[in-house]
């Protein structure tokens, strides 16, 4: 249901809060067909939580957005779609093994997708977070760099 909504009904995401209800509502619907997986992206957002400088919200379209220093790098969705930011070539280092797909809408960037099946996709979720928390940490850094020798010269 999630991919026919996104695919067909994609447009109704710009009506503010509409995105956000129909989360909430595969949240609840999570609640009643499967409590687990609620604990799951709990122990998601605590382990993102636990890395320096980031901060858990409400995504613009529905779930809970991943930032560091302001700038997103991952969003799960309630229905356990996991949407993270890597590089291109280290998502298509991981693709070869099969366990992450390209974004659902994002196809020829470094955004992947990842549904959180079980308790052990939540270890390699975890996994994907930290790789992509170090990315965003690193291109701030080096932003921060560059900024420090302009600031030089």
């Amino acid at each position: 249901m999630f991919s026919f909504v996104v695919r067909k009904l994609g447009f109704l995401k710009d009506i503010p809060l509409l995105a956000i209800l129909f989360d909430s509502l595969m949240r609840l619907w999570m609640f009643i067909a499967n409590p687990e997986l609620l604990h799951w992206i709990d122990d998601l957002e605590e382990n993102v939580e636990r890395m320096p400088g980031t901060t858990v919200g409400i995504h613009k379209y529905g779930g809970t957005a991943f930032n560091y220093s302001g700038k997103e790098f991952a969003h799960v969705h309630s229905n356990g779609l996991v949407d993270i930011l890597l590089n291109k070539e280290l998502k298509k280092s991981l693709m070869m093994d099969g366990k992450i797909k390209d974004h659902h809408l994002f196809k020829n960037s470094g955004w992947i997708s990842f549904y959180l099946h079980n308790k052990q996709d939540v270890a390699y979720a975890c996994y994907l977070l930290k790789k992509a928390y170090d990315r965003a940490r690193e291109k701030q850094n080096s932003v921060r760099q560059a900024l420090i020798v302009q600031s030089l010269q």
